[in-house]
Order: C-alpha cells, then structure tokens, then sequence
C-alpha cells in the first residue's frame, strides 16, 4: 500500500505537474492526434487507486477514454493500450519501433541498465544475450537435461505439503509458492539453494526489485528529484542488489575453483553453460555479465511465477467443480498421488487448460514492461510520439469482451483451442511478445505445470476456519488445509 507521505509527493507532483504543464502548452501548438486521456484532475482524484492498483485503474479509464490512452506527466507521456487490436500494433506490426525500455531510476544502481538483458536497449549485447537465453538457457534439450534439478525441489515441495498435512496445519500458498519458485530455480541456475540463509529477506529483495520496474516512482517523471530519491526505492534497492551480487560473487568463484578440477562432472545447470560460453568467448559473458543475468533471471521468475501458482490455486479451491475435473483428468494419465514430470505435460489438456484461464485472468505483470517509442509511430490514427513510455494493460485485455464470459473463470474455453502463451496470440501474451517476450517463458510455464498439476493431485484442499469456498476473497493471500492422500508416492 502506498504511504501517506508517498501520497503527499505523489500530489504535489500533480499538481506542480498542472501548473508547469499549463504554462508549457502556452508556447506549443496543440496537436490533435495525440490520444485522449484523463485530465490532470482525474489523475489527482484517483491518485491513490493508481498506485496501489494501476492496472485496474486504467482499465477504468480506458471504459470512458478508448483503447489508446495518453496521459501525461511533464516530462514523461505514457500510452497505454487496452485492446487486443491494439495490442497487436505494438507487439507485431510496430514491433521494432517499440523494442526499447524506459529506465526507471529505481533501476540504476550498479550499472545494471548497462549490462540488463530486461532494459538493453537493441544493440549486440542484447542480441547476444537473447541468443544465449534461447539457444543455450531455455532450449527444450538444455530444460530437459537439467529437470532432475526441479524434480528434486518438488519433491521437499510436496514433503513440506505432506508435513502441514499432518498437523491440519494451513498453508499460506504465495508464500510456499515463493519459497519453492525459489528453490525450483536457484537449483536450475546453480544446483543449490544459495539463498537458504537469507529466506525471508530474500523475499523483501526480490519483491523490491520487482516494484522497481512497475511501481510509480515521482523521479521518474520529475528528473530534478533523483537527488533526493524522495520515496527512498533507489537506496533500498541498491542495498538489495549489493547483497545478491555478494552471494553470487562467492558461488561463482566457488564453481569456477572446482571447474579447475580434471575429474569436474557437470552439473547441467545454467550456471556451468554461461561458464561454458564465458571460456570459449569472454567478450560475450563475463562473471559481471553472469551476475547481471542471473540477477535478472531470479527476479523476473521467482515473483512472477510464485504469484501465478497462488493465483491458479486459488481458483481452483474457489471452484471445487473444476478442481474435480483437473483431479480426474491427473487420476486417469499419470495416477493419484504421483507427482507431475515434465514429460506429463503435453498429455494434461484440462492442467494446460486451467493454467492459461488463470494467466488470463491474473497476468503476473499485469501491464506487462514498459516499452518505449523509438520514433513517431501511427497507431489508429494517433500519434505516439517518440520518447513515450508504452504499456500493454493485459489485465484489461484479459477481461474484455473478446472473451465469452469473460470474468467467470473457465479453463473449457481452451479446451480444443490453438491459443497458447507463447506470444503468438495477442489474446493472450501474459510473459509478452515479439523481440521483447520473456525468455525464461519455457521454464516458468514448465514450473506452473509441475508444481500446479503435484499440489491437486497429491492432496486434497480445503479452506481454514471452516471456510466456504464461494466466501473466499479472491483479492486475499490464500490459505489452505493440505489433506494427504492415503496413496501419496
């Protein structure tokens, strides 16, 4: 939740905004093709629910002012996109007019824009970079060698369910979520939990790390105050990433001393294959490189993917009927109690099913990142100027009438349907499209999959307190009794 002195800047940045504004559109020409967008007192009366809930906000806004919508803050113009059309203009047809990043100044300690696969802009680096997610990180051959590493962690996953289980003890999800998303790729990055120690704080990193990229920041629109850094997100951040870097610095020279060794045995995770790469070419990654990519890695998977198993959890025990039919479906191909393996995947159509309705209805990003306009770009007859921040309101795309019923949660609306999360289909692209998609998208759907399709199979779930699931707020952490089965494996 946002504070009260936050509140305050946040105002007074409005309405200085207001004022600097006026005087600044007395020497300009107007220019009508811009789009439509809230006036600078709708944006003051709503300043709360936009930054504690933008998404919905502007998915609000978007109801009275249309699909693309400007609004502007001084220095800085956003446009926001809200239908898939639209959508589309920007992650296919004008694509690479809008592959760059905006840098928010939350973001710009350690030199990490410089070296940051998420904010590059296009150049070599970035391309190398992408190339070495895509070929050598994320390939099916490379997840396919490395799943050993995940199959162990679900294992102490469903070991920690079955303990809870035995006391009646109720879970916090997006907390045991977090913990095993941790896990699941810290074991695929380095073979180990090098962040074990930290546990709980660890949380706070990430979690702070992740709100640098999407919570609004007054420095960004007001350069003049990065001095100050009025709502304190830079120096907590810089703290944070000092922290990580000390432990990866430590791992990998750990690694790199026992690669020394004639009879090392790889461990097929990601930290070898960079190590790999580094050796053959260092000029494409270096153990600064590594650090920055791995940073990156962690950050964008273990939040994202966390609050997407909490939220197709919580789905499932606030719709007992759909549970049943992903149970039964589980029951009939892999057996009641057996965890989920990677290659049980592509045989579960009713899991694929129930995984993209709930991406749908809670994207983990839900404005996706910010892009950026590298030129003065037509899009439906407006123009978005260059320099404009852009973003995709997938939350609103989600929930818009191009969808049957479209808040009701119903994975049978994929039965039988080509649509994917690969990007393909500008329906649905929670983990974003084109040249800026995520690249760890193949391992965190993997993970969904896996830790999803275990947790209903193994157990059965049922809300504390006597808890009826038609009175559950979904907007709330969930917590749930695990009941094990008699036949658990």
């Amino acid at each position: 939740m946002i504070s009260a002195s936050s509140a305050l800047l946040l105002l007074l940045a409005c309405i200085v905004t207001y004022f600097l504004g006026s005087l600044h559109a007395r020497n300009r020409k107007s220019n009508k093709k811009l789009p439509p967008g809230p006036s600078i007192f709708t944006i003051m009366s709503h300043v709360l629910e936009l930054y504690n809930k933008p998404h919905q906000t502007l998915a609000k806004f978007a109801k009275f002012y249309g699909p693309v919508m400007r609004i502007k803050l001084w220095t800085e113009t956003t446009i926001i996109i809200s239908s898939v059309d639209m959508a589309k203009e920007i992650l296919h047809t004008h694509d690479s007019l809008f592959s760059d990043r905006s840098f928010p100044d939350n973001t710009t300690t350690h030199d990490h824009n410089n070296f940051s696969l998420v904010f590059l802009p296009v150049s070599p680096l970035w391309q190398d970079l992408r190339k070495i997610c895509h070929h050598n990180l994320f390939s099916n051959k490379t997840l396919d060698a490395s799943q050993e590493l995940r199959r162990m962690k679900l294992k102490d996953l469903l070991n920690d369910m079955h303990r809870n289980s035995l006391t009646g003890e109720a879970v916090d999800i997006g907390r045991a979520a977090f913990k095993a998303c941790i896990n699941f790729l810290s074991y695929t990055f380095v073979s180990q939990d090098f962040v074990e120690s930290l546990d709980d704080e660890y949380k706070d990193i990430v979690s702070t790390l992740l709100k640098a990229v999407g919570t609004p920041n007054i420095a960004d629109h007001f350069p003049v105050l990065k001095i100050v850094d009025p709502q304190g997100i830079r120096r907590h951040t810089s703290n944070y990433v000092s922290k990580v870097f000390h432990a990866l610095d430590i791992l990998i020279d750990q690694r790199m001393k026992l690669r020394q060794s004639q009879h090392y045995v790889s461990n097929n995770d990601m930290l070898d294959i960079l190590l790999d790469i580094s050796k053959e070419d260092s000029r494409k990654m270096d153990k600064n490189q590594i650090k920055h990519l791995i940073l990156d890695l962690l950050v964008a998977g273990t939040e994202t993917t966390a609050n997407g198993l909490e939220r197709a959890m919580s789905e499932l025990v606030h719709n007992p009927e759909i549970m049943s039919k992903a149970k039964k479906e589980l029951e009939e191909i892999i057996g009641i109690g057996n965890p989920v393996e990677e290659s049980d995947i592509a045989k579960l159509p009713y899991l694929n099913a129930v995984v993209k309705e709930s991406l749908r209805l809670h994207p983990p990003a839900p404005l996706l990142l910010p892009r950026k306009a590298t030129e003065n770009v037509e899009i439906a007859g407006y123009r978005i100027p260059k320099g404009a921040q852009v973003l995709i309101n997938e939350w609103a795309i989600g929930r818009s009438n191009i969808w049957e019923d479209a808040h009701l949660f119903s994975p049978e609306r994929f039965i039988g349907s080509e649509i994917d999360v690969k990007g393909r289909h500008f329906k649905l692209t929670p983990f974003g499209s084109g040249r800026r998609i995520c690249p760890g998208s193949p391992l965190a759907v993997r993970m969904l999959h896996l830790m999803l399709g275990s947790l209903i199979n193994s157990f059965d779930w049922k809300l504390e307190n006597s808890m009826e699931p038609k009175d559950m707020d979904l907007d709330k952490s969930l917590r749930a009794i695990p009941i094990a089965l008699n036949n658990i494996k």
